[in-house]
C-alpha cells in the first residue's frame, strides 16, 4: 500500500487555485519514468489502464448521482478519483482521471453519457459540410483548463509518491466517435469518410491533431510527467488506412509536442502510444517518436520484441480477462509475461483497461505478482 497520500477528498475552489504548477513535491519513485526511457530499474514498474474506475467501490460512491462529464470538469473530483487506486495498491504511476472525449466537447460537440450505452453524440458529423459546425480554433487554456487544474492539484496531492500520466485520444479514434455518434462494432460510418471524403477526413484529423498538441503541452505545463496517446480504434483500420489516416498524425503529435516543450523551455517527458490491435504497425510505431509502445493482449511478446527491437520500451500485453481467474493463475500469467518480455525496457500493464465487474483483490494480485517476479 502506498503510504502518506493525503486522505481528504474534495478541496474548495480557493485552495485549488492556490495550487500552482510550481513547487511540486520531489518525486520519490521514478521507476516508471526510468523504464519508459529504457534505463535500468530495480523492478518492473506496473500500472493499469482505467485503474481509476467502477471496479472500485469508493469510485462508485464518489461518483454516485454525479453526471460523468460534470465529474470530468471538477478538478477536485478528478483528483480524488485519481488517488483512490494509489491508496489501495503499490502502483508505480497514476493516470489523471478524465476522458478522451473532452476534445470533441471543446470543439463544440454535445455529448451525453447514456446508462448502458456509454457516450452518445446527439448530432454527429454526417457530411463534410458539418465540419463548419466545429469551432475553428480551440483555446485549450480556456476550454480544457479544468483538466490542467486537475493535473496540478493531483500532482500536489500525490506528494511525489509516483509520477502522474496525462493522456489524450488520438485523432482517428476521436474522429470515429464524432462521426459514428458513439461506440460502433465496425466504425463503418467513419471508414466511409476515409473512402468517400479523404480530403475532409484529413482536414478533420489535422484539426484534431492541432488541438491535441496544445492540449498535451498544456498537460505537461500543468504537471503531467508522462503522456499517453490512445489510438483505441486502430484495429478497425487495415495497414494502408492506418498508414494514411493514423500514423502520420501520431508522428506529428510526438514531434510537435517535443518541439513545443523544448521551445517553451520545459523538460521533455516520456510519451506512450497505444494503438490497440495494430499489430501490423508495431515496427512503424517503434519509429514514430514515442518512447513507449503499448500492446494489447493478442500479440506474442517475442513477436513484439522482434518488430520493435530495442528502440522503445514496451508496455502492457496481459489479457484483462485473466483477472477473472484465480489469484494463483494470475500470478503464473504474470510470471510468464515477465519472463517473455524480460525485466528491462518493459512496463507491466494490461492489454486494455480494467472492466467494471473486476474484483479489486484480483487487481491487487496482479500488481503484487509483478513486484514479486521482477
Amino acid at each position: 500500500m502506498v503510504q502518506g497520500l493525503v486522505t481528504d477528498t474534495l478541496l474548495t475552489h480557493s485552495s485549488m487555485e492556490q495550487s500552482l504548477p510550481e513547487g511540486f513535491p520531489a518525486l520519490q519513485n521514478d521507476t516508471f519514468l526510468r523504464a519508459a526511457r529504457g534505463e535500468e530499474c530495480r523492478h518492473v514498474p506496473v500500472w493499469c489502464m482505467r485503474q481509476a474506475g467502477r471496479y472500485l467501490p469508493e469510485f462508485r460512491e464518489t461518483r454516485a448521482g454525479q453526471d460523468f462529464f460534470a465529474s470530468c470538469r471538477s478538478p477536485e473530483i478528478c483528483c480524488e478519483l485519481t488517488l483512490q487506486p494509489l491508496r489501495r495498491f503499490p502502483l508505480d504511476a497514476a493516470i489523471i482521471f478524465s476522458d478522451i472525449l473532452v476534445i470533441p466537447q471543446a470543439l463544440g460537440m454535445e455529448i451525453v453519457m447514456e446508462p448502458g450505452r456509454g457516450p452518445v453524440f446527439p448530432n454527429p458529423l454526417q457530411s463534410p459540410e458539418d465540419l463548419q459546425k466545429l469551432k475553428p480554433a480551440v483555446d485549450v487554456s480556456q476550454d480544457l483548463g479544468y483538466v490542467f487544474q486537475a493535473i496540478t492539484l493531483t500532482r500536489h496531492k500525490i506528494a511525489g509518491k509516483v509520477p502522474l500520466i496525462g493522456f489524450t485520444g488520438a485523432p482517428w479514434t476521436l474522429m470515429t466517435y464524432m462521426i459514428e455518434g458513439g461506440g460502433s462494432a465496425t466504425m463503418s460510418k467513419a471508414k466511409r469518410w476515409l473512402y468517400q471524403h479523404p480530403a475532409a477526413s484529413h482536414q478533420l484529423l489535422q484539426q484534431l491533431t492541432d488541438v491535441i498538441v496544445d492540449y498535451l503541452v498544456g498537460q505537461v505545463a500543468a504537471g503531467a510527467q508522462a503522456l499517453q496517446v490512445f489510438e483505441s480504434h486502430a484495429g478497425c483500420l487495415g495497414p494502408q488506412q492506418f498508414a494514411d489516416f493514423s500514423l502520420p498524425y501520431l508522428r506529428d503529435i510526438s514531434r510537435r509536442v517535443k518541439e513545443k516543450l523544448k521551445t517553451e523551455g520545459r523538460e521533455e517527458v516520456p510519451m506512450i502510444v497505444f494503438a490497440k490491435d495494430a499489430h501490423y504497425a508495431l515496427e512503424d510505431l517503434s519509429h514514430s517518436g514515442y518512447e513507449v509502445v503499448g500492446l494489447d493482449w493478442t500479440i506474442r511478446p517475442q513477436e513484439a520484441r522482434e518488430k520493435t527491437g530495442r528502440r522503445v520500451t514496451l508496455q502492457g500485453n496481459m489479457d484483462p480477462c485473466a483477472l477473472y481467474s484465480s489469484k494463483e493463475n494470475i500470478e503464473q500469467v504474470v510470471k510468464n509475461m515477465l519472463d517473455a518480455f524480460g525485466r528491462k525496457a518493459y512496463i507491466a500493464n494490461l492489454g486494455h483497461g480494467l472492466y467494471p465487474d473486476m474484483d479489486p483483490e484480483h487487481v491487487g494480485a496482479f500488481i503484487a505478482a509483478v513486484h514479486k517476479y521482477s
